[in-house]
Formats: C-alpha cells, structure tokens, sequence
C-alpha cells in the first residue's frame, strides 16, 4: 500500500529535477561570474533540487487527498442519511466519488477500494481506516478515523459526527484558500526578488563589463563568493518565510 508520508520520484521526474536544478545553478552563477568553467562546476548544486521537488510532490498528494476526502465524507455522509449502514455506505462510497472526481484519477479511489475489499474479506472496518490513517499522514484522516472508530465502539449518531466533521475540514480548506489567495502575489514578489540581484549583476556585466572587470579579477572574485553565499542564504530564509501553513 502506498505510504503518503514519502514520495519515490520516477526516472522522469528525477532527470527533469536534476536538469531544472542545474540549469538553474548554472546561469545564476554564470551572471555573477560570467565564467563557463565555474558555472559549469557550480551547477553541480542543482544536483539536490530532487529532494526539494520530491518534498513538494510528497506535499501537494497529501494536499489531493485531503480535498478528495472532504468529498467523500459528503457522499458518505448523504448514503448514510439515505438509511445505508456504515459498512453498505463505505462500499458503495467509491462507485458514487468515482463519477465527481473521475475513474482512476485519484489516490482516494483506491484506497476505498481497498477497504471494500478488505471488509469483503471478514475485516472490521476500523481497521482499514487506521491503516489508511498512517500512511496518509494527513491530521485530518487521522482524526477522522479516531472518532469514528469511538463513535461506532459507543454508539454515538455517525450521521451528525460524519457531517460535523465534514464541516470543519470545509471550513479549514476555505480558511486555507483565503490565506493562499492572500500570500499569492507576496510569492510572486519573494520570488522575482531572489532573481533580481542575479539578473541585476548579469546586467551590468553585460552593459558595464568595464565596470564590473574588478570583481573578475583579484579579491573580487571573494567578494563575488561571499556575495552568492549571501543570496543563497536570504533566498533559503525567504523561502522559510513564504511556508506558511495552517
């Protein structure tokens, strides 16, 4: 079964990774130096942009997950209003998500297909539902399959609990979109400044190489070296900034 908390990259992925990374490295450090040779060595560094694509891949599933979850505890909540017990209601919950989200489209799919299957094979329910709790690694799943496992253990209505809950994932992601909506163009702008001081010094060694030929000679290739250990560090602590989640 698949364990969201991690994310294998394919061949595909890794080779687009490691040629975006280098490319990147490369003509960041080509516009400071302006030299084939330390570029060329420099963009080595792209060569660790696969685990940050690899986190970000890992990040965005989860995020899938979660929002086609909230779907289904909305048919799941309505089968189970229609009069559906628990177990009926789990079964038929991937026919009914399938013709909203798509056959074959997403993760959530799956996994509810692998819990009719096991509770076709004499399995409790709970126990498929922690399983996929786990793996997942998403906080709400795994409160979700918390409560229903109390709630069903004691007698609580599955209705209402089904439906609350479906509610406050709701209005957490709504909670979430107002703050992305709010923080998108501060992304934009954290972005197009950790360009901007490369394209800046690209520039006038393009335009003024008679007044950038100091920093190419000499102690200005360490002012050079310590002004791109500089960048680095800021873009890193930007970067940090700009994750701001819920």
């Amino acid at each position: 079964m698949t364990d969201y908390r991690s994310y294998t990259l394919s061949r595909r992925e890794r080779a687009f990774g490691v040629a975006l990374g280098c490319f990147a490295c490369f003509t960041a450090i080509w516009l400071l130096y302006q030299n084939f040779w330390i570029a060329t060595i420099g963009s080595s560094a792209g060569l660790f942009y696969p685990r940050l694509l690899k986190k970000r891949l890992c990040r965005n599933r989860q995020e899938r997950l979660r929002l086609h979850f909230k779907e289904a505890l909305q048919g799941l909540s309505s089968l189970l209003a229609a009069g559906r017990s628990v177990e009926s209601a789990f079964a038929l919950l991937e026919r009914d998500l399938a013709y909203l989200l798509g056959e074959g489209t997403s993760d959530l799919l799956k996994e509810l297909r692998t819990i009719a299957n096991r509770m076709h094979n004499g399995e409790p329910l709970e126990q498929p539902l922690r399983d996929l709790a786990v793996r997942s690694g998403v906080e709400d799943i795994a409160n979700f399959a918390e409560v229903f496992v109390v709630c069903k253990r004691s007698g609580g209505d599955m209705v209402e609990v089904i439906r609350r809950t479906s509610q406050l994932i709701g209005e957490k992601l709504e909670v979430e979109l107002e703050m992305t909506v709010l923080m998108a163009q501060k992304r934009f702008e954290s972005k197009f400044l950790m360009a901007m001081p490369f394209a800046f010094v690209g520039l006038l060694g393009f335009f003024a190489p008679e007044y950038m030929a100091a920093l190419r000679q000499g102690m200005g290739w360490v002012l050079l070296t310590g002004g791109l250990a500089l960048l680095g560090f800021c873009c890193w602590w930007i970067a940090r900034i700009m994750a701001i989640r819920v």
